[in-house]
């Protein structure tokens, strides 16, 4: 059986600074230049203090496991392959909290508060990279 392709991320202005870093291996989130405070989603207004003063910066890529669920029935037949998988919320270091998989692992071996490092996977075609995690 032949997969089928996955859904691509499609930057847009809001977050082609978060897909070009991925690109090069660099989890990169807004900061408030103002507040210092890291947020994520992209967003024009900074979530902490309402500046508009914000700057794309590179994170430390390290958190831990805020929560997650294992998928064992794939939502479309582009994911049959992967099942079961890993889907996790991160708290990242630098505060603001990711959606991404872990992966690397066996799913049962995942846990709340389990700490995490970012890596980086190809999403199949192009240059195209998706942040993910690996326990550690």
């Amino acid at each position: 059986m032949t997969s089928l392709p996955k859904p691509l991320p499609a930057p847009d202005p809001a977050t082609s600074e978060y897909w070009e870093g991925a690109k090069h291996g660099e989890l990169r989130l807004p900061k408030c230049r103002d507040c210092g405070k890291f947020h994520f989603y992209p967003r024009t207004l900074c979530p902490h203090c309402g500046s508009v003063n914000l700057e794309w910066k590179n994170c430390s890529g390290r958190g831990v496991v805020y929560s997650y669920t294992v998928v064992h029935r794939a939502p479309s037949p582009a994911f049959e392959a992967d099942v079961p998988y890993v889907v996790a919320v991160i708290a990242l270091e630098e505060g603001p909290h990711l959606m991404s998989s872990i992966i690397n692992v066996p799913a049962d071996r995942v846990r709340v508060g389990e700490n995490v490092r970012v890596t980086f996977r190809s999403a199949g075609s192009g240059d195209e990279m998706l942040p993910m995690f690996e326990l550690g």
